[in-house]
């Protein structure tokens, strides 16, 4: 249901957001804030605030940011609408008539759910009566004792044909709805519907709020097809958006800080048994997008558990492929795999919960699924295989939707790529082989302590006063880092063969960084990275001579080893990277301080200084990471 914004806000000026708030944070006043510890991260010191006036709070540990149907929402995993009901509730507001066809509508799906609780207390009394023996022995068997029986409503289904609808037709349910709930089997080939469910042991599916809303069955005989059958969709159910035990598991999720997803309802009651109860379960089915969606509602890194064998693999891929689009910072997916030919079940019985916890402490991330998946299909020991292997991961990688997370994803598998050339092998002490790029040049020999620095090329000895170098005038507006960004592809060309892609995503603030890339990246999409003299003449022709040597000016004493032409190629190529990871980390850390900024003149609240505040610290660090790394002579990443 719609709800009219002057509602929402109705609710809202009713209810101070540190009241709600504080039913679950230990508030303290600070200034016209309240202040705590955050509920979604373990932290010692308080990052977590509340304005009233605003009718918000912010987590800066998280990142997290709404109001008090937003935190409802985060903090106990119900959906908008029960925020909205509850809320209202409390304040004494009241909502919207529903109109005569919602009405109907709310009227049928109340009777449709009062017959599923009717159905699974049916299955519920033939499970602990004598027609249950059988199905009682097989669930001891597995450890299922009366105590979680309970927990999760476990019944069974009698093998007669018409058990359940006879029960339910004494209670003047009709047919017709106990057909469209999937309870009873009809067809045009069918005379008499009759029960979908026979002699099998029932696992109730329950909604987020814990109303039954279909069911599962495991087959007792030997011969049963198929072994698990589920309800079919109806206007209560759709498979694709439900998880079973969510209505149980989100408390505890929430409690842990994390969700673990299993695929089927015997395999979350195992890993109930095993002591934890902040799982759900996908119903057999691949993860979907919705389930997903719901998942990362609970926790922002939920582990995926499949089976060991060769269809829980295929499993975590399709879970990677769904996901992959739709990851944002901080948000994604870890991947533990049973050992093989075992599932939770079986783990558990044979190894205890200890087995269960070891799985799940090796839960690998996503990229490394990802990689171990690409890397699985074939071979990569020629160049063709390797580069179909960059062609895949790359296009693969093009599908995040988010484009900050889409460059440390590109950065992350780039840095894999390049360590399976055999020419970083080579290049390892002890190694031999051909040069890794396409320019001849003398063998690199490591500066003895003291001695003079190695002479810098040729094309980048423009000089000037430090006064000149240090203004924007003469410098063109770069900074010290593009220009070592730049003044490195100058001096080096054949990195344009690798890095092309990432300088021309890269956001430079200067003139002269700007003019130089654009000529850099038409000469690597000639395809002519290897030839120094022609780079040379195409400055010559731009004009661009002068701005090489402006930019070759800026880069910081310790860098300049990175403008030798014999600069040791593994420790140059690593030193480019991470300079571009830093700038684009100060690059993204600048743009949230002019928010920063602009907020805390607008509201000199604490909570904007305390952000204000954490922007300058990281850019700080940032910076101090630079200095480190000058006064080692090499360039690293925070």
């Amino acid at each position: 249901m719609r709800y009219p914004p002057h509602l929402l806000e109705e609710i809202r000026s009713r209810l101070p957001a540190s009241d709600v708030v504080g039913r679950r944070v230990r508030l303290k006043k600070a200034g016209r804030e309240w202040r705590g510890l955050s509920p979604f991260n373990a932290e010692k010191s308080p990052s977590f605030y509340v304005n009233d006036q605003k009718q918000f709070y912010h987590c800066f540990s998280s990142g997290k940011h709404g109001d008090i149907f937003t935190f409802l929402m985060e903090t106990e995993g119900v959906s908008f609408p029960e925020a909205v009901e509850r809320l209202a509730s409390e304040a004494g507001v009241a909502l919207p008539a529903p109109s005569e066809a919602s009405r109907e509508s709310e009227t049928r799906r109340r009777g449709a759910l009062e017959v599923m609780e009717l159905a699974c207390t049916f299955f519920e009394e033939q499970l602990a009566g004598r027609a249950g023996g059988r199905a009682r022995d097989y669930l001891a068997g597995r450890g299922l004792d009366g105590e979680i029986r309970r927990t999760f409503r476990l019944g069974y289904a009698p093998p007669e044909r018409y058990a359940l609808r006879d029960h339910l037709a004494a209670r003047d349910v009709p047919a017709e709805l106990m057909v469209e709930l999937n309870l009873l089997t009809t067809g045009d080939d069918i005379k008499v519907p009759f029960d979908r469910f026979r002699d099998r042991v029932i696992f109730p599916i329950r909604d987020v709020r814990g109303r039954v809303v279909a069911f599962g069955g495991r087959g007792m005989s030997p011969d049963a097809k198929p072994k698990y059958l589920n309800s079919s969709e109806t206007p209560l159910f759709h498979k694709g958006r439900v998880l079973y035990n969510h209505h149980a598991a989100r408390k505890s999720a929430h409690d842990t800080g994390r969700v673990i997803a299993v695929e089927g309802y015997v395999d979350a009651i195992a890993m109930t048994l095993a002591g934890h109860p902040e799982v759900v379960a996908s119903l057999g089915t691949a993860l979907t997008e919705d389930q997903l969606a719901l998942l990362w509602r609970m926790a922002d890194e939920p582990i995926l558990c499949f089976d060991g064998d060769g269809a829980g693999r295929r499993a975590a891929y399709r879970a990677l492929d769904v996901a992959l689009p739709a990851l944002a910072p901080g948000k994604s997916l870890r991947f533990a795999l049973m050992p093989e030919g075992q599932d939770p079940d079986d783990l558990l019985r044979s190894g205890g919960p200890g087995a269960i916890d070891r799985v799940l402490d090796g839960a690998k991330p996503l990229v490394d699924v990802l990689w171990s998946r690409e890397t699985e299909m074939s071979p990569v020991d020629t160049p063709e295989r390797r580069a179909g292997l960059a062609q895949r991961l790359r296009e693969i990688v093009g599908g995040i939707r988010d484009e900050t997370l889409k460059r440390y994803y590109r950065d992350e598998i780039e840095a894999r790529l390049r360590s399976l050339s055999p020419n970083n092998a080579s290049r390892q002490p002890g190694g031999g082989g051909d040069r890794p790029y396409g320019r001849e040049r003398a063998p690199f020999v490591p500066r003895a302590r003291g001695a003079p620095p190695a002479p810098v090329s040729p094309r980048l000895t423009a000089r000037a006063s430090p006064l000149l170098a240090r203004s924007s005038l003469f410098s063109g507006g770069s900074s010290s880092r593009e220009a070592l960004i730049v003044a490195a592809l100058l001096v080096h060309p054949e990195l344009l063969a690798r890095e092309a892609e990432e300088l021309a995503e890269v956001a430079f603030e200067g003139a002269d960084a700007r003019a130089l890339r654009s000529v850099l990246l038409d000469f690597a999409a000639e395809g002519g990275v290897s030839d120094a003299a022609l780079l040379d003449a195409r400055l010559e022709r731009a004009g661009l001579t002068a701005a090489a040597g402006r930019i070759a000016t800026l880069v910081r004493p310790g860098d300049r080893w990175l403008l030798d032409p014999h600069a040791d190629p593994v420790r140059l190529e690593d030193a480019f990277q991470q300079a571009v990871i830093l700038h684009r980390k100060a690059g993204t850390l600048h743009s949230e301080l002019r928010a920063a900024e602009r907020a805390f003149a607008e509201a000199e609240t604490e909570a904007n200084q305390a952000w204000l505040f954490d922007l300058r610290n990281q850019l700080s660090a940032v910076e101090a990471a630079e200095v480190g790394s000058e006064a080692n002579g090499v360039t690293e990443a925070p």
